[in-house]
């Protein structure tokens, strides 16, 4: 039986804090949301809840939110896909206003947990310079060389979680993501992550009878992808843990953006001729999860294979394009 509780979702506007959100209402629990985002272009948005669209990286807005909440997910940031972070790093760094006031926000309203969604982009560089790497581990953070701009903003951000564990006592609990995509999220006007802007690529080829599609680089890049029912689950089994370390949550399953692209071909049933271009922004190499420290310790992985999530994707996508709604949520700047 599911104790009810009251939780603070900041970033509940976003891709995975709206799935989050409803995830916890599902189970009966007092949700409260928070984004910096105007209503209009939360990707979900409930009745249900409160809801607040302000600027959290104001200590006031922070406490705010917080007052009489038991628990806190932080999912709130200024990120994008390769494109958008490459070209806004100080916006990036900003974030960290947000976890340092969230952080302060906690001690103060006697929160009970924290949760901070970090990334795969802290990883140090110089482990990342192959196509198809051995996957990450943890320790594999240090000696510190993280992605400039939002790698730094959550290798420092890891670290004062940490250090309020330390000097507060505040439970803390850690993620770092690799690239999670799926329905219900950013799929063009540049903050997209690659599944989904493949998909719209391969979809517009298709209903506009056309057969070339650009891809950055030279497709041979890797990374791997998880859907956001994986990480939903591998964050809620983290966040209940007594587990403090910091975790990957991510998949095993590496691919080459070439190979990625072979799939969504399969779905769409066309075949499309790339177009390289390899003046865009690129990112590392390779990059993948290891997933041993979060099987031993908690016993979770990934269930939904890459190909099975991409077909849940294109299809939503799919129909977000032909069906005429032209919403602008999930293709705005925000």
């Amino acid at each position: 039986m599911i104790t009810k509780s009251k939780y603070l979702i900041c970033g509940a506007g976003g891709f995975i804090g709206g799935h989050l959100v409803k995830n916890l209402l599902d189970e009966g629990h007092e949700v409260v949301c928070a984004d910096s985002k105007p209503f209009e272009y939360w990707f979900q948005l409930s009745d249900d809840c409160k809801n607040y669209s302000l600027d959290l990286k104001e200590y006031e807005n922070c406490l705010k939110v917080s007052e009489g909440v038991d628990y806190i997910y932080n999912m709130a940031c200024n990120m994008g896909g390769m494109g958008f972070i490459e070209n806004n790093k100080a916006e990036c760094m900003l974030s960290v206003l947000i976890n340092t006031n969230m952080l302060r926000a906690s001690i103060k309203n006697s929160v009970k947990k924290y949760f901070f969604s970090s990334s795969a982009c802290v990883y140090n560089g110089s482990k990342q310079n192959d196509t198809f790497i051995e996957g990450l581990k943890e320790s594999d953070a240090y000696p510190a060389d993280p992605e400039d701009g939002y790698g730094w903003e959550k290798l420092f951000s890891e670290r004062m979680c940490r250090h309020f564990t330390e000097d507060f006592n505040l439970e803390t609990r850690i993620a770092r993501y690799h690239n999670v995509y799926g329905p219900l999220g950013s799929y063009d006007g540049g903050r997209e992550k690659a599944p989904a802007a493949l998909c719209r690529k391969i979809i517009n080829a298709k209903v506009n009878s056309q057969n070339t599609i650009d891809v950055w680089g030279d497709g041979e890049q890797t990374r791997s992808f998880m859907y956001v029912e994986d990480c939903l689950i591998g964050t809620k089994k983290l966040f209940l843990s007594d587990q403090s370390q910091v975790f990957n949550i991510g998949s095993e399953e590496q691919v080459s953006i070439n190979q990625m692209i072979d799939l969504i071909e399969d779905i769409a049933g066309l075949k499309v001729k790339r177009n390289y271009l390899l003046d865009k922004p690129l990112g590392v190499r390779g990059r993948s999860s290891d997933n041993t420290l979060i099987r031993e310790k908690i016993s979770w992985d990934t269930e939904i294979t890459l190909k099975n999530g991409l077909e849940k994707t294109y299809k939503w996508i799919f129909d977000e394009i032909t069906s005429g709604k032209n919403n602008n949520k999930f293709t705005n700047k925000y």
